[in-house]
Protein backbone atom coordinates (compact mmCIF):
# COMPACT_ATOMS: atom_id res chain seq x y z
CA UNK A 1 0.00 0.00 0.00
CA UNK A 2 1.40 3.36 -0.94
CA UNK A 3 2.00 5.96 1.74
CA UNK A 4 -0.51 8.83 1.67
CA UNK A 5 2.21 11.44 1.24
CA UNK A 6 4.00 9.72 -1.58
CA UNK A 7 3.70 10.94 -5.14
CA UNK A 8 5.12 8.95 -7.98
CA UNK A 9 4.93 8.95 -11.72
CA UNK A 10 5.44 11.67 -14.25
CA UNK A 11 2.36 13.55 -13.14
CA UNK A 12 3.95 14.26 -9.78
CA UNK A 13 7.39 15.20 -11.09
CA UNK A 14 6.72 18.94 -11.04
CA UNK A 15 3.95 20.67 -9.07
CA UNK A 16 1.45 22.42 -11.28
CA UNK A 17 0.96 26.15 -11.06
CA UNK A 18 4.55 27.24 -11.78
CA UNK A 19 4.64 29.62 -14.70
CA UNK A 20 6.72 28.50 -17.67
CA UNK A 21 9.69 30.49 -18.81
CA UNK A 22 7.68 32.19 -21.59
CA UNK A 23 4.06 33.19 -21.04
CA UNK A 24 1.99 34.06 -24.10
CA UNK A 25 -0.80 36.65 -23.86
CA UNK A 26 -3.42 33.98 -24.57
CA UNK A 27 -1.95 31.74 -21.88
CA UNK A 28 -1.89 34.61 -19.40
CA UNK A 29 -5.54 35.47 -20.15
CA UNK A 30 -6.52 31.82 -19.77
CA UNK A 31 -4.65 31.66 -16.47
CA UNK A 32 -6.35 34.82 -15.22
CA UNK A 33 -9.74 33.52 -16.32
CA UNK A 34 -9.15 30.27 -14.43
CA UNK A 35 -8.04 32.25 -11.39
CA UNK A 36 -11.11 34.49 -11.42
CA UNK A 37 -13.40 31.47 -11.73
CA UNK A 38 -12.01 29.75 -8.65
CA UNK A 39 -14.26 29.43 -5.62
CA UNK A 40 -11.51 30.81 -3.39
CA UNK A 41 -11.31 34.03 -5.44
CA UNK A 42 -15.11 34.43 -5.51
CA UNK A 43 -15.39 33.86 -1.76
CA UNK A 44 -12.52 36.26 -1.06
CA UNK A 45 -14.12 38.85 -3.32
CA UNK A 46 -17.46 38.41 -1.56
CA UNK A 47 -15.78 38.85 1.84
CA UNK A 48 -13.99 41.92 0.43
CA UNK A 49 -17.28 43.50 -0.69
CA UNK A 50 -18.87 42.82 2.69
CA UNK A 51 -15.87 44.24 4.54
CA UNK A 52 -15.68 47.26 2.21
CA UNK A 53 -19.37 48.00 2.81
CA UNK A 54 -18.83 47.68 6.55
CA UNK A 55 -15.77 49.96 6.39
CA UNK A 56 -17.73 52.48 4.27
CA UNK A 57 -20.56 52.73 6.79
CA UNK A 58 -18.17 52.73 9.76
CA UNK A 59 -15.99 55.52 8.36
CA UNK A 60 -19.08 57.45 7.19
CA UNK A 61 -20.54 57.25 10.68
CA UNK A 62 -17.24 58.50 12.17
CA UNK A 63 -17.15 61.44 9.72
CA UNK A 64 -20.80 62.36 10.33
CA UNK A 65 -20.39 62.10 14.07
CA UNK A 66 -17.21 64.23 13.99
CA UNK A 67 -19.02 66.96 12.07
CA UNK A 68 -21.95 66.87 14.48
CA UNK A 69 -19.61 67.18 17.47
CA UNK A 70 -17.82 70.14 15.87
CA UNK A 71 -21.12 71.84 15.05
CA UNK A 72 -22.28 71.35 18.63
CA UNK A 73 -19.03 72.81 19.88
CA UNK A 74 -19.39 75.87 17.61
CA UNK A 75 -23.01 76.38 18.73
CA UNK A 76 -21.91 76.11 22.36
CA UNK A 77 -19.23 78.77 21.77
CA UNK A 78 -21.79 81.05 20.12
CA UNK A 79 -24.15 80.56 23.06
CA UNK A 80 -21.40 81.57 25.46
CA UNK A 81 -20.66 84.70 23.38
CA UNK A 82 -24.34 85.60 23.32
CA UNK A 83 -24.72 85.22 27.07
CA UNK A 84 -21.77 87.55 27.64
CA UNK A 85 -23.08 90.19 25.23
CA UNK A 86 -26.53 89.96 26.74
CA UNK A 87 -25.08 90.82 30.12
CA UNK A 88 -23.26 93.79 28.62
CA UNK A 89 -26.42 95.03 26.87
CA UNK A 90 -28.46 94.63 30.03
CA UNK A 91 -25.99 96.68 32.06
CA UNK A 92 -25.16 99.50 29.56
CA UNK A 93 -27.60 99.39 26.68
CA UNK A 94 -26.71 99.71 23.04
CA UNK A 95 -23.70 101.99 23.66
CA UNK A 96 -22.09 99.46 26.00
CA UNK A 97 -22.84 96.65 23.56
CA UNK A 98 -21.27 98.53 20.63
CA UNK A 99 -18.16 99.27 22.71
CA UNK A 100 -17.74 95.61 23.69
CA UNK A 101 -18.35 94.36 20.13
CA UNK A 102 -15.82 96.84 18.77
CA UNK A 103 -13.18 95.63 21.21
CA UNK A 104 -13.83 91.96 20.53
CA UNK A 105 -13.86 92.46 16.76
CA UNK A 106 -10.27 93.60 16.87
CA UNK A 107 -9.14 90.36 18.56
CA UNK A 108 -7.86 87.64 16.21
CA UNK A 109 -9.81 84.41 16.07
CA UNK A 110 -12.80 82.69 14.47
CA UNK A 111 -15.48 84.65 16.37
CA UNK A 112 -17.67 86.97 14.29
CA UNK A 113 -19.62 90.09 15.45
CA UNK A 114 -21.77 92.63 13.67
CA UNK A 115 -24.12 95.43 14.84
CA UNK A 116 -26.25 97.21 12.23
CA UNK A 117 -28.84 99.98 12.23
CA UNK A 118 -32.51 99.19 11.47
CA UNK A 119 -31.75 100.14 7.87
CA UNK A 120 -28.94 97.56 7.70
CA UNK A 121 -26.04 100.03 7.85
CA UNK A 122 -22.82 98.76 9.40
CA UNK A 123 -22.20 100.14 12.91
CA UNK A 124 -19.41 97.95 14.27
CA UNK A 125 -18.03 94.44 13.82
CA UNK A 126 -15.57 92.34 11.83
CA UNK A 127 -18.06 91.16 9.16
CA UNK A 128 -17.89 93.14 5.90
CA UNK A 129 -20.80 91.72 3.93
CA UNK A 130 -23.45 88.99 3.94
CA UNK A 131 -25.81 87.54 1.32
CA UNK A 132 -28.87 89.73 0.79
CA UNK A 133 -31.68 89.10 3.25
CA UNK A 134 -29.55 87.25 5.83
CA UNK A 135 -30.11 89.85 8.56
CA UNK A 136 -33.83 89.98 7.92
CA UNK A 137 -34.36 86.47 9.37
CA UNK A 138 -33.52 86.25 13.10
CA UNK A 139 -32.30 82.88 14.41
CA UNK A 140 -29.44 80.49 13.73
CA UNK A 141 -28.20 79.76 10.23
CA UNK A 142 -25.11 78.81 8.25
CA UNK A 143 -24.14 81.40 5.67
CA UNK A 144 -21.35 82.80 3.55
CA UNK A 145 -19.65 86.07 4.56
CA UNK A 146 -16.61 88.26 4.01
CA UNK A 147 -14.45 89.79 6.70
CA UNK A 148 -13.63 93.45 7.03
CA UNK A 149 -10.97 94.30 4.48
CA UNK A 150 -11.92 91.42 2.11
CA UNK A 151 -14.46 93.44 0.10
CA UNK A 152 -17.64 91.81 -1.13
CA UNK A 153 -16.09 88.40 -1.89
CA UNK A 154 -18.18 85.91 0.08
CA UNK A 155 -15.41 83.31 0.33
CA UNK A 156 -15.87 82.31 3.99
CA UNK A 157 -18.58 80.33 5.77
CA UNK A 158 -19.84 80.60 9.32
CA UNK A 159 -22.57 79.52 11.68
CA UNK A 160 -24.29 82.70 12.96
CA UNK A 161 -27.18 83.72 15.19
CA UNK A 162 -29.05 86.97 14.52
CA UNK A 163 -31.00 89.03 17.08
CA UNK A 164 -33.22 92.11 16.72
CA UNK A 165 -32.53 94.57 19.54
CA UNK A 166 -34.87 97.28 20.91
CA UNK A 167 -34.94 100.23 18.55
CA UNK A 168 -34.56 97.99 15.47
CA UNK A 169 -30.80 97.45 15.81
CA UNK A 170 -29.59 93.99 14.73
CA UNK A 171 -26.86 91.93 16.36
CA UNK A 172 -25.01 89.04 14.64
CA UNK A 173 -22.82 86.63 16.62
CA UNK A 174 -21.14 83.71 14.86
CA UNK A 175 -18.10 81.56 14.36
CA UNK A 176 -16.11 80.73 11.28
CA UNK A 177 -16.34 77.02 10.23
CA UNK A 178 -13.09 76.92 8.28
CA UNK A 179 -11.50 74.59 10.83
CA UNK A 180 -14.54 72.31 10.66
CA UNK A 181 -14.39 72.20 6.85
CA UNK A 182 -10.65 71.59 6.96
CA UNK A 183 -11.18 68.68 9.36
CA UNK A 184 -13.96 67.38 7.13
CA UNK A 185 -11.61 67.47 4.17
CA UNK A 186 -8.98 65.57 6.16
CA UNK A 187 -11.55 62.97 7.23
CA UNK A 188 -12.84 62.72 3.66
CA UNK A 189 -9.35 62.08 2.28
CA UNK A 190 -8.71 59.54 5.00
CA UNK A 191 -12.07 57.94 4.19
CA UNK A 192 -11.25 57.69 0.49
CA UNK A 193 -7.70 56.41 1.04
CA UNK A 194 -8.91 53.89 3.61
CA UNK A 195 -11.49 52.50 1.21
CA UNK A 196 -8.92 52.36 -1.57
CA UNK A 197 -6.49 50.60 0.76
CA UNK A 198 -9.12 48.12 1.91
CA UNK A 199 -10.20 47.35 -1.65
CA UNK A 200 -6.63 47.15 -2.94
CA UNK A 201 -5.31 44.95 -0.16
CA UNK A 202 -8.46 42.84 -0.26
CA UNK A 203 -8.09 42.30 -4.00
CA UNK A 204 -4.42 41.40 -3.62
CA UNK A 205 -5.31 39.07 -0.76
CA UNK A 206 -8.00 37.43 -2.89
CA UNK A 207 -5.52 37.07 -5.72
CA UNK A 208 -2.90 35.53 -3.43
CA UNK A 209 -5.32 33.10 -1.78
CA UNK A 210 -6.90 32.06 -5.06
CA UNK A 211 -3.51 31.57 -6.68
CA UNK A 212 -2.28 29.36 -3.83
CA UNK A 213 -5.48 27.30 -3.91
CA UNK A 214 -5.35 27.09 -7.70
CA UNK A 215 -1.76 25.84 -7.60
CA UNK A 216 -2.70 23.07 -5.18
CA UNK A 217 -5.81 22.16 -7.16
CA UNK A 218 -3.81 22.12 -10.41
CA UNK A 219 -1.22 19.91 -8.74
CA UNK A 220 -3.95 17.53 -7.54
CA UNK A 221 -5.49 17.56 -11.03
CA UNK A 222 -2.17 16.61 -12.66
CA UNK A 223 -1.70 13.73 -10.24
CA UNK A 224 -5.24 12.44 -10.77
CA UNK A 225 -4.68 12.58 -14.53
CA UNK A 226 -1.61 10.44 -14.06
CA UNK A 227 -3.63 8.01 -11.96
CA UNK A 228 -6.34 7.84 -14.64
CA UNK A 229 -3.61 7.25 -17.22
CA UNK A 230 -2.51 4.12 -15.35
CA UNK A 231 -0.16 5.25 -12.57
CA UNK A 232 -2.17 3.59 -9.80
CA UNK A 233 0.62 4.13 -7.25
CA UNK A 234 0.32 7.92 -7.48
CA UNK A 235 -1.02 9.73 -4.43
CA UNK A 236 -2.00 13.32 -3.71
CA UNK A 237 0.54 15.37 -1.81
CA UNK A 238 -0.43 16.67 1.63
CA UNK A 239 0.73 20.18 2.56
CA UNK A 240 0.64 19.30 6.27
CA UNK A 241 -1.61 22.24 7.16
CA UNK A 242 -4.63 20.10 8.02
CA UNK A 243 -6.93 22.35 5.98
CA UNK A 244 -9.88 21.23 3.87
CA UNK A 245 -7.68 20.46 0.86
CA UNK A 246 -5.43 18.31 3.04
CA UNK A 247 -8.47 16.47 4.37
CA UNK A 248 -9.79 15.99 0.84
CA UNK A 249 -6.40 14.72 -0.35
CA UNK A 250 -6.16 12.36 2.62
CA UNK A 251 -9.62 10.92 1.93
CA UNK A 252 -8.85 10.56 -1.77
CA UNK A 253 -5.59 8.78 -0.92
CA UNK A 254 -7.48 6.43 1.39
CA UNK A 255 -10.01 5.81 -1.39
CA UNK A 256 -7.19 5.10 -3.87
CA UNK A 257 -5.61 2.73 -1.36
CA UNK A 258 -8.93 0.92 -1.02
CA UNK A 259 -9.37 0.76 -4.80
CA UNK A 260 -5.82 -0.59 -5.07
CA UNK A 261 -6.62 -3.27 -2.51
CA UNK A 262 -9.75 -4.29 -4.40
CA UNK A 263 -7.88 -4.43 -7.69
CA UNK A 264 -5.08 -6.46 -6.14
CA UNK A 265 -7.76 -8.72 -4.69
CA UNK A 266 -9.29 -9.15 -8.15
CA UNK A 267 -5.90 -9.97 -9.61
CA UNK A 268 -5.26 -12.43 -6.81
CA UNK A 269 -8.64 -14.06 -7.36
CA UNK A 270 -7.90 -14.37 -11.08
CA UNK A 271 -4.45 -15.82 -10.39
CA UNK A 272 -5.81 -18.16 -7.74
CA UNK A 273 -8.56 -19.37 -10.01
CA UNK A 274 -6.02 -19.90 -12.77
CA UNK A 275 -3.60 -21.83 -10.54
CA UNK A 276 -5.47 -23.35 -7.57
CA UNK A 277 -8.55 -24.46 -9.50
CA UNK A 278 -6.63 -25.77 -12.46
CA UNK A 279 -5.66 -28.92 -10.58
CA UNK A 280 -9.17 -30.00 -9.49
CA UNK A 281 -10.56 -29.18 -12.94
CA UNK A 282 -7.81 -31.25 -14.56
CA UNK A 283 -8.48 -34.08 -12.12
CA UNK A 284 -12.20 -33.88 -12.88
CA UNK A 285 -11.52 -34.05 -16.61
CA UNK A 286 -9.07 -36.96 -16.24
CA UNK A 287 -11.56 -38.96 -14.14
CA UNK A 288 -14.25 -38.46 -16.74
CA UNK A 289 -11.85 -39.43 -19.54
CA UNK A 290 -10.69 -42.54 -17.67
CA UNK A 291 -14.30 -43.58 -17.00
CA UNK A 292 -15.08 -43.31 -20.71
CA UNK A 293 -12.01 -45.27 -21.76
CA UNK A 294 -11.80 -47.93 -19.07
CA UNK A 295 -15.21 -48.24 -17.47
CA UNK A 296 -17.14 -51.18 -18.81
CA UNK A 297 -19.48 -52.28 -16.05
CA UNK A 298 -22.24 -50.00 -14.67
CA UNK A 299 -20.84 -50.02 -11.12
CA UNK A 300 -17.50 -48.56 -12.22
CA UNK A 301 -19.23 -45.91 -14.32
CA UNK A 302 -21.52 -45.04 -11.39
CA UNK A 303 -18.54 -44.71 -9.04
CA UNK A 304 -16.79 -42.45 -11.55
CA UNK A 305 -19.88 -40.26 -11.88
CA UNK A 306 -20.26 -40.00 -8.11
CA UNK A 307 -16.58 -39.00 -7.77
CA UNK A 308 -17.04 -36.37 -10.48
CA UNK A 309 -20.18 -35.03 -8.78
CA UNK A 310 -18.32 -34.76 -5.48
CA UNK A 311 -15.44 -32.94 -7.20
CA UNK A 312 -17.93 -30.64 -8.91
CA UNK A 313 -19.63 -29.88 -5.60
CA UNK A 314 -16.26 -28.93 -4.13
CA UNK A 315 -15.61 -26.59 -7.06
CA UNK A 316 -19.08 -25.04 -6.67
CA UNK A 317 -18.37 -24.44 -2.97
CA UNK A 318 -15.07 -22.77 -3.85
CA UNK A 319 -16.72 -20.50 -6.40
CA UNK A 320 -19.50 -19.64 -3.95
CA UNK A 321 -16.92 -18.76 -1.29
CA UNK A 322 -15.00 -16.60 -3.76
CA UNK A 323 -18.18 -14.79 -4.81
CA UNK A 324 -19.17 -14.23 -1.19
CA UNK A 325 -15.73 -12.82 -0.31
CA UNK A 326 -15.85 -10.53 -3.36
CA UNK A 327 -19.33 -9.26 -2.39
CA UNK A 328 -18.25 -8.65 1.20
CA UNK A 329 -15.08 -6.77 0.24
CA UNK A 330 -17.04 -4.64 -2.24
CA UNK A 331 -19.63 -3.82 0.47
CA UNK A 332 -22.49 -5.31 -1.56
CA UNK A 333 -23.82 -7.53 1.24
CA UNK A 334 -25.40 -4.83 3.40
CA UNK A 335 -28.99 -5.69 2.61
CA UNK A 336 -30.90 -7.30 5.44
CA UNK A 337 -28.72 -5.84 8.20
CA UNK A 338 -30.55 -5.72 11.54
CA UNK A 339 -29.98 -5.84 15.29
CA UNK A 340 -29.44 -9.26 16.84
CA UNK A 341 -27.83 -10.93 19.84
CA UNK A 342 -24.32 -11.94 18.77
CA UNK A 343 -23.87 -14.07 21.91
CA UNK A 344 -26.92 -16.15 21.02
CA UNK A 345 -25.53 -16.73 17.51
CA UNK A 346 -22.18 -17.89 18.91
CA UNK A 347 -23.95 -20.26 21.31
CA UNK A 348 -26.17 -21.69 18.54
CA UNK A 349 -23.19 -22.38 16.25
CA UNK A 350 -21.26 -24.01 19.10
CA UNK A 351 -24.22 -26.27 19.86
CA UNK A 352 -24.47 -27.13 16.15
CA UNK A 353 -20.89 -28.48 16.17
CA UNK A 354 -21.34 -30.54 19.37
CA UNK A 355 -21.99 -33.79 17.53
CA UNK A 356 -19.04 -33.34 15.14
CA UNK A 357 -16.74 -32.49 18.05
CA UNK A 358 -17.90 -35.50 20.03
CA UNK A 359 -17.10 -37.85 17.12
CA UNK A 360 -13.54 -36.45 17.02
CA UNK A 361 -13.11 -36.63 20.79
CA UNK A 362 -12.94 -32.87 21.27
CA UNK A 363 -14.64 -30.92 24.05
CA UNK A 364 -16.41 -27.68 23.13
CA UNK A 365 -16.97 -25.08 25.84
CA UNK A 366 -18.91 -21.85 25.46
CA UNK A 367 -18.89 -18.81 27.74
CA UNK A 368 -21.33 -16.19 26.49
CA UNK A 369 -22.51 -12.93 28.07
CA UNK A 370 -26.07 -11.67 27.69
CA UNK A 371 -27.15 -8.53 25.85
CA UNK A 372 -24.45 -8.46 23.14
CA UNK A 373 -26.54 -6.45 20.67
CA UNK A 374 -24.90 -6.08 17.27
CA UNK A 375 -26.08 -4.37 14.08
CA UNK A 376 -25.21 -6.52 11.10
CA UNK A 377 -25.96 -9.74 9.29
CA UNK A 378 -26.88 -12.63 11.57
CA UNK A 379 -26.23 -15.14 8.78
CA UNK A 380 -22.74 -13.81 7.98
CA UNK A 381 -21.69 -13.69 11.65
CA UNK A 382 -22.99 -17.25 12.01
CA UNK A 383 -21.03 -18.32 8.92
CA UNK A 384 -17.88 -16.69 10.27
CA UNK A 385 -18.23 -18.42 13.65
CA UNK A 386 -18.89 -21.75 11.87
CA UNK A 387 -15.69 -21.33 9.84
CA UNK A 388 -13.67 -20.58 12.99
CA UNK A 389 -15.09 -23.52 14.94
CA UNK A 390 -14.59 -25.84 11.94
CA UNK A 391 -10.94 -24.73 11.68
CA UNK A 392 -10.44 -25.20 15.42
CA UNK A 393 -11.86 -28.74 15.26
CA UNK A 394 -9.76 -29.53 12.20
CA UNK A 395 -6.41 -28.29 13.54
CA UNK A 396 -6.95 -28.91 17.26
CA UNK A 397 -7.83 -32.61 17.03
CA UNK A 398 -4.31 -33.83 17.69
CA UNK A 399 -3.72 -31.75 20.84
CA UNK A 400 -2.92 -33.29 24.24
CA UNK A 401 -6.04 -31.59 25.62
CA UNK A 402 -8.41 -31.35 22.64
CA UNK A 403 -10.63 -28.47 23.73
CA UNK A 404 -12.27 -25.76 21.61
CA UNK A 405 -13.33 -22.71 23.61
CA UNK A 406 -16.01 -20.36 22.26
CA UNK A 407 -16.46 -17.00 24.02
CA UNK A 408 -18.61 -13.91 23.49
CA UNK A 409 -18.19 -10.84 25.70
CA UNK A 410 -18.23 -7.05 25.77
CA UNK A 411 -14.89 -5.29 26.03
CA UNK A 412 -14.02 -1.56 25.59
CA UNK A 413 -17.24 -0.79 23.71
CA UNK A 414 -16.76 -3.74 21.35
CA UNK A 415 -18.33 -7.19 21.08
CA UNK A 416 -15.58 -9.80 21.13
CA UNK A 417 -16.31 -13.23 19.60
CA UNK A 418 -13.43 -15.69 19.91
CA UNK A 419 -12.68 -19.34 19.17
CA UNK A 420 -9.57 -20.94 20.69
CA UNK A 421 -8.02 -24.40 20.25
CA UNK A 422 -5.05 -26.32 21.67
CA UNK A 423 -3.54 -27.34 18.35
CA UNK A 424 -0.31 -26.41 16.60
CA UNK A 425 -1.32 -22.80 16.04
CA UNK A 426 -0.01 -20.46 13.34
CA UNK A 427 3.45 -18.86 13.49
CA UNK A 428 3.25 -15.12 14.13
CA UNK A 429 5.03 -14.33 10.86
CA UNK A 430 2.38 -16.23 8.89
CA UNK A 431 -0.76 -14.86 10.58
CA UNK A 432 -1.23 -12.07 8.09
CA UNK A 433 -0.63 -14.30 5.10
CA UNK A 434 -3.17 -16.98 6.06
CA UNK A 435 -5.94 -14.38 5.73
CA UNK A 436 -5.32 -14.25 1.99
CA UNK A 437 -7.28 -16.40 -0.42
CA UNK A 438 -6.09 -19.97 -1.10
CA UNK A 439 -3.14 -19.60 1.29
CA UNK A 440 -2.48 -22.82 3.22
CA UNK A 441 0.56 -23.56 5.35
CA UNK A 442 2.66 -26.65 4.69
CA UNK A 443 1.31 -28.35 7.83
CA UNK A 444 -2.24 -27.95 6.51
CA UNK A 445 -1.71 -29.34 3.01
CA UNK A 446 -2.78 -32.86 4.04
CA UNK A 447 -6.07 -31.68 5.54
CA UNK A 448 -9.22 -31.00 3.50
CA UNK A 449 -9.99 -27.42 2.52
CA UNK A 450 -9.15 -24.72 0.00
CA UNK A 451 -7.76 -21.91 2.19
CA UNK A 452 -10.80 -19.62 1.93
CA UNK A 453 -12.33 -19.91 5.41
CA UNK A 454 -10.22 -17.26 7.17
CA UNK A 455 -10.45 -14.95 4.14
CA UNK A 456 -14.24 -15.09 4.44
CA UNK A 457 -14.10 -14.35 8.19
CA UNK A 458 -11.81 -11.36 7.57
CA UNK A 459 -14.21 -10.02 4.91
CA UNK A 460 -17.16 -10.38 7.31
CA UNK A 461 -15.25 -8.42 9.97
CA UNK A 462 -14.49 -5.60 7.55
CA UNK A 463 -18.10 -5.47 6.37
CA UNK A 464 -19.15 -4.90 10.01
CA UNK A 465 -16.38 -2.26 10.48
CA UNK A 466 -14.59 -4.55 12.88
CA UNK A 467 -11.28 -6.42 13.09
CA UNK A 468 -10.24 -10.06 12.79
CA UNK A 469 -7.19 -11.04 14.86
CA UNK A 470 -5.16 -14.23 15.19
CA UNK A 471 -3.44 -14.51 18.58
CA UNK A 472 -1.33 -17.01 20.44
CA UNK A 473 -3.31 -19.27 22.82
CA UNK A 474 -0.19 -20.97 24.30
CA UNK A 475 -0.56 -23.59 23.03
CA UNK A 476 -2.83 -23.28 20.06
CA UNK A 477 -4.48 -20.38 18.30
CA UNK A 478 -7.18 -17.89 19.30
CA UNK A 479 -9.19 -16.35 16.45
CA UNK A 480 -11.02 -13.20 17.54
CA UNK A 481 -13.69 -11.04 15.92
CA UNK A 482 -13.87 -7.55 17.47
CA UNK A 483 -17.04 -5.79 16.29
CA UNK A 484 -18.49 -2.39 17.33
CA UNK A 485 -21.43 -2.68 19.74
CA UNK A 486 -24.41 -0.39 19.11
CA UNK A 487 -25.35 0.22 22.75
CA UNK A 488 -24.53 -0.69 26.32
CA UNK A 489 -26.63 -3.38 28.00
CA UNK A 490 -29.55 -2.25 30.14
CA UNK A 491 -28.47 -4.41 33.07
CA UNK A 492 -25.31 -6.12 34.24
CA UNK A 493 -24.47 -9.11 32.08
CA UNK A 494 -24.57 -12.54 33.64
CA UNK A 495 -22.30 -15.18 32.18
CA UNK A 496 -24.03 -17.98 30.36
CA UNK A 497 -23.70 -21.59 31.36
CA UNK A 498 -20.70 -23.62 30.29
CA UNK A 499 -21.46 -26.22 27.66
CA UNK A 500 -19.37 -29.24 26.96
CA UNK A 501 -19.60 -31.98 24.39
Amino acid sequence: MSAPHATTGPAAAEPAGFAPATVTPDGLLARLGALFRTTAFKLSLAYLLVFAAFAFFALGYVAWNARRVLDDQIVSTIEAEINGLSDQYASGGIRRLVSVVERRSREPGASLYLVTTPAGEHVVGNVESLPAGTLAEPGQTETAYSRVGDGDRLDHRAIVRIFTLPGGFRLLVGRDVEERDRLRAVIGRAFAWSLMLVVGLGFLGSWFIAQRVLKRVDHMTEITRGIMAGDLDGRLTLAGTGDELDRLASNLNAMLDRIGELMRGMREVSDNIAHDLKTPLTRLRNKADAALREGRDPDALRAALEANIEESDNLIRVFNALLMIARLEAGNAREGLAEFDAGAVALEVAELYEAVAEERGIAVTAEVEDGLVLHGSRELIGQAMANLIDNALKYGAGATEPVVSVAARREDGEIVLSVADRGEGVPEAERGRVLERFVRLETARTRPGFGLGLSLVNAVARLHQGRFLLEDHAPGLRATLRLPAIREPAAKETPGGEMSA
